[in-house]
């Protein structure tokens, strides 16, 4: 593709050479730079792409799209400066690749918790309704039933849409992508097209990065404001930000709710660890989840799904078939007679979803909650004497143990954890540092009708300890515990 032709929709500050050339391929990672490839020079977070422009041109970059001009430029290579490459990049990789997301019918969800559930079972709902369908979640990127693994809850905006284009070349009319607000705020999805978009709730994350609450919700808000008037907006009522995230949008606002008049309602009529009933719009339906959260999740997939023209028993039908997504309130049951539910809940908010919807379960039956749970490393350290204190207020004992501790001591992790706490609240508490050790000692304390919750992981099968990513999976040690396979 010509390079004038890729900046169709760039605004140039200048340009140095040839804007005729032509380009094999685009990148914001100066590694992957092969002969031809115009280079994004990125101003990240960790690191400015400027200083990479000297090899990217060694490995054949021929053209750079960059903010600040080098003071030597090579004769060989056309240098094009913009105002911002992180705003750009988006759109340059949408024109490279074709703009696949016109070719599709593309949905964003965003939110705290709830995104990787919705956007999955959308995908799993419209696969059973036998249409070519495309993922792009923290668990795994899928297009239709091809595995692609994920590194980022969302890609950067160069394999974004090559994972975009690919989705069009089999075939795909669909596509379901979580959007985080890292991405949002970073322009990764710049240029795509949305044909609505879904919004779950907001509590405290990511001001590690965001720094302000208000920084954070701006940043998922501005998700909706660029939304156009052809697409839909499905918000949740029940969340206190529900409104303001759509009170700017060109798009058609639905909302849903399980506590208020809403578009979509539900209401739960039976919940056990297999599932629960529920009535939705009035109509009752078998589902395979529990917790009141996840009923807001399936509500927001029946809203996406009704908006996307299916009817509202074939929507129901497809439903009753659908399972929790992987690490998604998971429950092993052991010989003993107690249960282990394994979940992703690294939020205070996502931990006290989980264990209200383990006391639902278990309605005054008499079983006792221990919790297993930690905070990682290099991450929003306010949130972890919350995390604490949720757990305690909630549980009948507590082990604070390692979660993914990166870089930092995973004692001095969960000594910020404890700082929440006080002296009663500490009876209640045991820390153990080796997360195996943690799960092997609270099954040595269960007994029969008890409830285990190991929260923090939920999916992952490592453990990031300084830098390095290790082999563990809660599912796998639970089940050796149990002495089942």
């Amino acid at each position: 593709m010509k390079l004038s032709k890729l900046l169709t929709n760039v605004k140039p500050i200048a340009c140095k050479g040839d804007v005729d050339i032509e380009i094999k391929g685009v990148n914001i990672d100066s590694r992957k730079i092969e002969n031809g490839h115009l280079f994004i020079a990125m101003k990240g977070t960790q690191v400015d792409g400027h200083k990479f422009i000297s090899k990217a041109i060694e490995l054949g970059a021929v053209a750079i799209l960059l903010e600040d001009m080098p003071e030597v430029l090579d004769d060989k290579v056309t240098y094009i400066q913009v105002a911002s490459t992180e705003e750009d990049a988006g759109k340059v990789a949408t024109m490279f690749y074709g703009d696949p997301s016109h070719k599709l019918k593309l949905v964003g969800v965003t939110g705290t918790n709830g995104k990787t559930t919705i956007a999955t079972l959308l995908y799993r709902m419209f696969r059973e309704f036998g249409y070519k369908v495309g993922l792009l979640s923290t668990v795994c990127n899928y297009i239709n039933d091809e595995e692609y693994p994920a590194s980022h809850t969302t890609p950067d905006p160069i394999e974004l849409n090559s994972l975009l284009a690919k989705m069009v070349d089999e075939g795909c009319e669909y596509a379901f992508m979580e959007c985080s607000s890292h991405a949002i705020h970073q322009h990764r999805i710049g240029g795509l097209d949305f044909v609505g978009g879904i919004f779950t709730n907001l509590t405290r994350d990511h001001l590690d990065y965001h720094k302000t609450f208000e920084n954070y919700r701006n940043a998922k808000k501005m998700f909706f404001d660029g939304l156009s008037k052809n697409a839909f907006a499905i918000t949740n009522a029940d969340d206190k930000n529900g409104m303001i995230m759509v009170q700017n949008t060109k798009a058609t606002v639905k909302t849903y709710s399980i506590k208020r008049m809403a578009d979509f309602r539900a209401k739960i009529l039976e919940c056990h660890f297999e599932g629960m009933y529920l009535e939705i719009d009035g109509k009752e339906v078998g589902v395979q989840f529990i917790g009141k959260f996840n009923v807001s999740n399936l509500l927001a997939v029946y809203g996406a799904a009704i908006m996307l023209g299916k009817k509202p028993e074939e929507i129901l039908i497809a439903m009753s078939t659908l399972k929790s997504v992987n690490g998604r309130l998971e429950p092993i049951q052991s010989p003993e007679g107690f249960t282990a539910v394994v979940d992703y809940a690294h939020t205070p908010d996502a931990l006290e979803n989980v264990l209200n919807a383990i006391h639902d379960v278990l309605d005054g039956k008499g079983g006792h909650v221990i919790t297993v749970c930690g905070a990682g490393g290099h991450r929003d350290k306010g949130k972890r004497p919350l995390m604490a204190q949720e757990a305690v207020k909630q549980s009948d004992t507590v082990i604070l143990t390692s979660d993914n501790p990166r870089d930092e001591e995973p004692q001095a992790i969960i000594d910020d954890m404890l700082a929440g706490l006080d002296t009663t609240q500490r009876k209640k508490v045991l820390t153990i540092v080796d997360r195996k050790e943690a799960i092997r000692t609270a099954a040595m304390m269960a007994k029969k009708g008890d409830v285990i919750l190991v929260a923090g992981k939920g999916h992952e099968n490592y453990q990031e300890i300084n830098g390095v990513k290790h082999h563990f999976d809660d599912h796998e040690v639970i089940r050796e515990i149990f002495g089942i396979k």
